[in-house]
């Protein structure tokens, strides 16, 4: 997600205190709940590190938190959804 303004950047906390600056590059829904996708904005595309962070969005005491998906099979079925909406994004060729 990039607006007229250029990307958005976010700072999280993990829960050991380190904070880490990421991208947002898009938000979804996926089984009802919501997603924000993300790019480590402080890490070089070569670090084995580097690739998408996907959080979940709940509301506690009427904030939205960040929450990461602890379960790896929904985590997986997440990724996969993102991936068939940015590839269905893409044009298809004419005839």
């Amino acid at each position: 997600m990039e607006d007229e303004f250029g990307p958005n950047y976010i700072t999280v906390e993990d829960d050991e205190g380190n904070e880490f600056e990421l991208e947002h590059l898009d938000t979804m829904e996926f089984e009802g709940e919501e997603y924000m996708v993300f790019l480590p904005a402080d890490t070089d595309v070569d670090d084995p590190d580097y690739g998408y962070i996907i959080l979940q969005v709940v509301e506690q005491d009427g904030e939205e938190q960040f929450v990461s998906v602890d379960d790896e099979e929904k985590l997986q079925r997440v990724y996969e959804y993102y991936m068939e909406l940015i590839f269905s994004d893409e044009e298809e060729p004419e005839s």
